[in-house]
């Protein structure tokens, strides 16, 4: 499901799942949590490339995936760790002391946005394009996502993509700021690896403490305003109106 390459201090990570359009479920995002977790002392990779399939970088939370959906039997307790799941995928790549670049072909879908604005750049092929229908299947944007967003297109543009549910091309991904480099199809890996390759040519200390100092000013309240937004989906997600609409969303 997910393989790591390593060309000298850059890293290639690939997540692939092989069926369901690379949707995220509860297996697959805690083992993407394990692989973060397993660069952050790893003092000899300086960038991090991280891919979905050719197909698509994710389709986004697996609506189908029992373990996160049929939890009405656990506590409180219990449901909210497993609601908390992707919050944790994204702070661990986010957290993450290396430079980290997204590679993304096909589409990209809810929380596999989500986990591409935890990097700190997003390649992205022509022909993909991005859909956040959160909204639509009776949650809302999560995983300490908003401020992020807010972040790269600014508050209005934040409320379409959330609330109109409308997809989103390459090259308006790229207008808005949610895409920093466009390339033909395919090319999308090989672009960011070239890029991570720059980078890595610096001394890995100096490109480590520059993205702390960014980071530290530019997510200095992300948590402060949405501390409550996994309680908020968990609330939202376990509505008869949400299990409706999962039902029916296509």
């Amino acid at each position: 499901m997910i393989t790591i390459e390593e060309h000298g201090s850059v890293a290639v990570v690939t997540y692939d799942r092989g069926e369901r359009r690379n949707a995220l479920s509860l297996k697959a995002m805690n083992e993407l949590t394990k692989v973060a977790e397993s660069f952050e002392a790893r003092f000899d990779i300086s960038a991090i490339v991280l891919a979905g399939s050719p197909q698509a970088f994710s389709a986004g939370v697996d609506l189908k995936d029992p373990e996160r959906w049929a939890i009405d039997d656990k506590s409180l307790d219990e449901r909210r760790y497993v609601a908390s799941t992707g919050a944790r995928m994204c702070k661990a790549w986010e957290s993450l002391p290396q430079l980290t670049i997204a590679a993304v072909e096909g589409l990209n879908v809810g929380g596999g946005i989500a986990l591409t604005l935890t990097c700190d750049w997003r390649v992205m092929a022509e022909d993909a394009f991005l859909y956040v229908p959160e909204v639509q299947i009776g949650i809302p944007l999560v995983w300490h996502t908003i401020p992020r967003l807010v972040n790269m297109v600014g508050a209005s543009r934040a409320k379409q993509i959330m609330l109109l549910g409308d997809k989103m091309s390459s090259d308006v991904a790229k207008e808005w700021g949610l895409a920093d480099w466009l390339v033909p199809k395919g090319q999308a890996v090989a672009h960011a690896r070239e890029l991570a390759q720059k980078v890595a040519q610096s001394p890995s200390h100096v490109v480590k403490m520059s993205k702390q100092s960014v980071n530290a000013y530019a997510n200095a309240l992300h948590f402060v305003s949405t501390f409550m937004d996994v309680d908020q989906a968990l609330v939202c997600g376990q509505s008869n109106e949400a299990r409706e609409a999962r039902k029916n969303f296509k």
